[in-house]
C-alpha cells in the first residue's frame, strides 16, 4: 500500500503491507533514500521498496514495517537546477552542491511525521532506520551519526567519509583541493562535521554509533564510490555490545544495487522486525 502526505511542503511517500492498516503492532519506520540524479521514482528505489515490503508482508514479526521515501533537495519533484547535480567535469560547485543536500530532511520528518500520519496516536513508531543508495547512502551515514533516534542504518554503495571521497574524486581529475572548487568556508564545515567512530570505551568523546545496528553493502569494483574510501572508517567502527555491525563487500559489483545487496537488506530488516519493542 502507498500513501502520500505533505509535511510542511515536502511530499512524503509511505509504503506499508496490506495488514498494516488494521494492525496495532509497534512500528519500524525505515527511510529509503535515492541516489544523485535520481528520485523516489527511480527503478532501483522502487524495486528495493517493493521487495522489502513484500517480504515484510509475508513475515510474522513483533513490529510492523513502514517505509518512508522522499525526493532529496534539488531532485525529482524538488528539482530547481539540473547543473547543480552534476560532477566536477561540468559543475565547479560539485563539492558544495552534493554535500549541502545530504540528510537534511530526515530528522525533520522524524520530528513531525507521526503527527501527520497518526494524529490521534493510533500507532507508535518505536524505531527509526535509514537505508540509502549512493547519495542516499552518504546521507544514511550522516543522519545516523547526527540523530540518536536513528538506530538502524543501511548504507548501500555509500561512503561515511565525504571529505575523503570528494577530494579523491577531484584529485583524479587534476582539480586542486582549494578555491574555487573547495572554498575555505566549505572546508571548515566539512572538517567540523566529519564523521567519527570513536572506540566505545574511549574517553575522547561519545561515539554516535554506540548501540546502533549497521549493515554496510558495497561493491568491490565500484569506480564511483570505491570501497577503499569507506574501508578504514567501517573497519574501525565500534558499535558496542548492544549494537551490531555487518559488512558485505560484493566482489565484481560496481556502482549498482546488486541482488545480493537487496537480499542482504531484506534479511536485515526481517531480523529487526522479529525483535520486540525498542524504547
Amino acid at each position: 500500500m502507498k500513501h502520500t502526505t505533505v509535511v510542511a511542503g515536502l511530499e512524503v511517500q509511505v509504503f506499508t503491507t496490506d495488514a498494516f492498516k488494521t494492525s496495532t503492532k509497534p512500528i519500524l519506520a525505515l527511510f529509503v533514500l535515492h541516489g544523485r540524479l535520481g528520485s523516489t521514482e527511480s527503478e532501483n528505489v522502487r524495486s528495493l521498496i517493493t521487495t522489502v515490503v513484500k517480504a515484510a508482508g509475508e513475515h510474522e514479526g513483533e513490529k510492523d514495517l513502514m517505509i518512508v521515501a522522499f525526493d532529496h533537495r534539488n531532485h525529482g519533484t524538488r528539482l530547481r537546477s539540473k547543473a547543480a547535480n552534476l560532477g566536477f567535469e561540468e559543475n565547479d560547485n560539485h563539492a558544495s552542491d552534493m554535500y549541502s543536500i545530504l540528510a537534511k530532511d530526515v530528522s525533520f520528518l522524524i520530528d513531525f511525521l507521526e503527527s501527520y500520519l497518526f494524529p490521534a496516536a493510533e500507532r507508535r513508531v518505536v524505531e527509526w532506520g535509514v537505508a540509502g543508495i549512493s547519495l542516499g547512502g552518504h546521507s544514511a551515514w550522516m543522519v545516523a551519526a547526527a540523530d540518536p533516534r536513528v538506530t538502524l542504518v543501511v548504507p548501500i554503495i555509500g561512503c561515511p567519509d565525504y571529505l575523503g571521497l570528494i577530494e579523491a574524486r577531484a584529485t583524479a581529475l587534476g582539480i586542486a583541493i582549494g578555491p574555487p572548487h573547495f572554498p575555505d568556508s566549505l572546508m571548515k564545515v566539512l572538517k567540523a562535521k566529519a564523521l567519527t567512530a570513536l572506540p566505545y570505551r574511549s574517553t575522547a568523546g561519545e561515539n554516535p554509533f554506540l548501540g546502533k545496528k549497521v549493515l554496510v553493502l558495497s561493491g568491490g569494483s565500484d569506480p564511483v564510490v570505491p570501497w577503499a574510501a569507506s574501508r578504514a572508517f567501517v573497519e574501525g567502527l565500534e558499535v558496542g555490545p548492544r549494537g551490531s555491525k555487518e559488512v558485505k563487500v560484493f566482489e565484481g559489483v560496481g556502482h549498482a544495487v546488486g541482488q545480493g545487496m537487496v537480499d542482504g537488506l531484506v534479511a536485515f530488516v526481517l531480523g529487526d522486525l522479529a525483535c520486540g519493542r525498542m524504547f
